[in-house]
């Protein structure tokens, strides 16, 4: 069928009937697949058990990798994940297996302790407010949400967070205390910001001295073709901007290595690690650098990760294809769906009709597919317009994917042809 929107009302009813059989068909098959998180499938963490083994246990400047100490991780961790997110060593602290913590405790901070020097504590301002760029990643915003931090949502465009907005925001509002961002391959969209949306956000004016950019690189190195997407180094820019206080950067290995057990990382000016790490002494004697020390002699370099890296690429694209393949062949000249096409990350984002999403996701949870709820890439879990869906691929085998998606794809057809009946009063 071409476009469903020009179709009669008795034409939309036949398609509607010969959906429904095939859906049916699916609900007799007692399906139980879940595509509702980002995790690496068995085959991808297999490429890492190299990893575990050697019994060496002194790092390259003697330490004693068993016993307290190193808060900011040890030295030859700190040289190989600087030059992986394109700072010195000094502007690095590689701490414990997820990066999430990090952030957690980065907002922590500054709600009781305040950003910098002779700032106020967040909590005992009248309001805090965050710049969301949406669809985005929903644990930024559980973060924020618990901790009574509102929620501004920002539209993203195919270059990044709609920078006219968010200027006119932070320019305006004290209380506007900073933007989360996932610059490369974003949650869910696979978007990549331009080199004007970097410069812009590390220049750009703002009403609150504290004002800082949480930038979640967590997809750096998640390339999935031969031409990856390219993100001007964000440090950089906002030194040359005059505010190298601006933004702090997290990343980790757990997409790269084994997702329970990688390496978190934080980096930012000299100023702000020193500031954190000072912070950080206090709830920790340090890291697992057993884990550190693990981690650096079997990536060895920057070029060992990318290695690394291709073996992911290897194993995820045909399973991103796949959801491509079905979409276009299901979905395809019908105008009621629209979706990424990313080079990167572990997402494809989908836009149904407005109001069908969670329609749409309900019906295939019925169906046995199990998904990410619509909504939850908005904060607060809603969707304002009600259309956007989340597809994560990389844990399920081939079949799987197959399966749940030819079913959401059932599913999205037939709540938009309910939609577009309802519109046109039939």
């Amino acid at each position: 069928m071409s476009d469903m929107r020009g179709r009669s009302s008795l034409e939309l009813q036949e398609a509607k009937s010969k959906l429904m059989e095939r859906y049916r068909d699916c609900q007799s098959q007692n399906l139980k697949l879940d595509m509702t998180r980002g995790k690496p499938c068995p085959e991808q963490l297999n490429l890492s058990l190299g990893m575990l083994d050697g019994k060496n246990y002194l790092a390259e400047d003697g330490t004693d990798c068993r016993n307290y100490g190193g808060v900011d991780g040890i030295p030859e961790a700190k040289k190989l994940f600087a030059q992986y997110l394109e700072v010195e060593p000094d502007e690095i602290i590689v701490g414990g297996n997820t990066s999430l913590a990090l952030m957690h405790d980065t907002i922590m901070r500054a709600m009781f302790r305040g950003v910098g020097n002779g700032n106020a504590p967040w909590v005992k301002l009248p309001s805090v407010k965050f710049l969301c760029p949406c669809p985005g990643y929903d644990r930024h915003f559980s973060i924020l949400e618990y901790f009574n931090i509102e929620m501004i949502l920002v539209e993203m465009t195919k270059s990044g967070p709609d920078m006219d907005k968010v200027k006119e925001l932070v320019r305006n509002d004290e209380s506007v205390k900073g933007i989360v961002c996932v610059p490369r391959y974003s949650n869910p969209t696979g978007i990549t910001y331009s080199d004007e949306v970097v410069d812009r956000l590390a220049s750009m004016e703002t009403k609150a001295a504290d004002f800082r950019i949480i930038w979640d690189n967590a997809y750096n190195v998640h390339h999935l073709t031969d031409q990856p997407d390219r993100l001007k180094n964000i440090l950089t820019a906002c030194k040359q901007a005059g505010n190298p206080e601006r933004v702090l950067i997290f990343g980790s290995t757990s997409k790269i290595t084994f997702a329970g057990a990688g390496i978190a990382l934080m980096a930012g000016s000299k100023k702000n690690m020193e500031q954190a790490k000072q912070q950080i002494n206090l709830q920790t004697i340090g890291p697992d650098k057993m884990n550190q020390l693990h981690h650096v002699r079997f990536l060895k370099q920057v070029g060992g990760i990318d290695s690394l890296m291709k073996q992911h690429a290897a194993i995820l694209k045909p399973k991103f294809d796949m959801v491509q393949d079905i979409l276009e062949k299901e979905l395809g000249g019908k105008h009621i769906a629209e979706w990424s096409q990313p080079k990167g990350g572990y997402f494809i984002s989908i836009n149904t009709l407005e109001g069908c999403a969670k329609a749409a996701v309900d019906m295939a949870a019925k169906a046995g597919v199990k998904l990410t709820p619509a909504g939850a890439t908005f904060p607060y879990g809603k969707d304002p317009l009600d259309r956007n869906i989340r597809i994560a691929p990389s844990f399920p085998s081939g079949d799987e994917i197959r399966q749940a998606m030819e079913l959401l794809a059932i599913c999205i057809q037939v709540v938009s042809i309910e939609k577009i009946m309802q519109n046109a009063g039939h």
